[in-house]
């Protein structure tokens, strides 16, 4: 009997905008830019768009090394806590939402949307790329859900308009539900009330601004849930979990990726 070596089969090239937006480095967009503007090099060789790379080869972008190996992703829900910034560096030297999550090698954590410095609650992290992109886009259609605290009584008319539609400068912003906190006062007789409202995108201050143009002040803002995720209990503030098996094929379901 003839003994033949079987030679292990070479993973396909992919695209080099796929596979480096995959690291978490970029959106496929942000890469071709870049790709266009001469910062990505394959083999010491300027890429251009169109190529394609395997593990083997050897990518650069500005001058540091990238690997093209699939590494295996990382998923994590953080319950940021206020007064940090949800940008990884900050010239006025503001703690940021990564300084207290996990070091990696050749990967990067991406942030799945923003919240402001002084929004506290859940934030989901990951080093998929394409997943957090997926998520991110307003084709998902994506409940996000915060607990708000205004000042003063708010009207039933204020809450229809902007359960309707309010125009600002940028354009027309909504609710897609708006409920009162079933205990909404303040406890010592306090003047500010508590609402839960869902948006279906993640647009900058969008809570807070639609909430000036009805006259209100927002004193406090929390967001409590994503899609079909709320933060554990056992999750405090400035902590991390990382999520389990059956969350990340959550995750893909609600960006519209196939199972994990």
């Amino acid at each position: 009997m003839k003994i033949r070596n079987v030679v292990p089969e070479e993973r396909p090239s992919e695209k080099l905008q796929k596979v480096l937006a995959a690291r978490g480095l970029g959106s496929r967009r942000e890469i071709e830019r870049w790709i266009s503007d001469g910062r990505i090099r394959v083999n010491g060789k300027v890429a251009t768009l169109g190529d394609r790379v395997t593990e083997k080869d050897r990518i650069q972008v500005d001058g540091r090394n990238v690997s093209a190996k699939q590494n295996a992703h990382r998923y994590i829900l953080y319950n940021k806590p206020e007064g940090e910034i949800c940008s990884r560096d900050d010239p006025e030297g503001r703690r940021t939402v990564f300084d207290k999550l996990p070091k990696l090698r050749n990967q990067r954590w991406i942030s799945v949307g923003r919240l402001d410095y002084n929004t506290s609650g859940l934030l989901l992290f990951t080093t998929d790329g394409e997943l957090a992109n997926r998520l991110m886009h307003p084709s998902s259609n994506i409940e996000r859900e915060y607990a708000v605290r205004v000042l003063g009584d708010v009207s039933e008319d204020a809450l229809d308009r902007m359960r309707e539609g309010v125009l600002l400068e940028d354009g027309i912003y909504r609710f897609a539900d708006i409920q009162q906190h079933p205990h909404g006062e303040d406890s010592q007789g306090s003047a500010n009330q508590w609402y839960y409202v869902v948006l279906m995108e993640g647009k900058n201050r969008e809570v807070r601004r639609l909430w000036e143009s009805q006259g209100y002040t927002v004193s406090r803002l929390k967001r409590v849930r994503f899609g079909s995720f709320f933060i554990p209990s056992s999750v405090k503030a400035g902590r991390f979990v990382d999520l389990k098996t059956k969350d990340v094929k959550e995750l893909r379901r609600m960006a519209g990726l196939e199972s994990a």
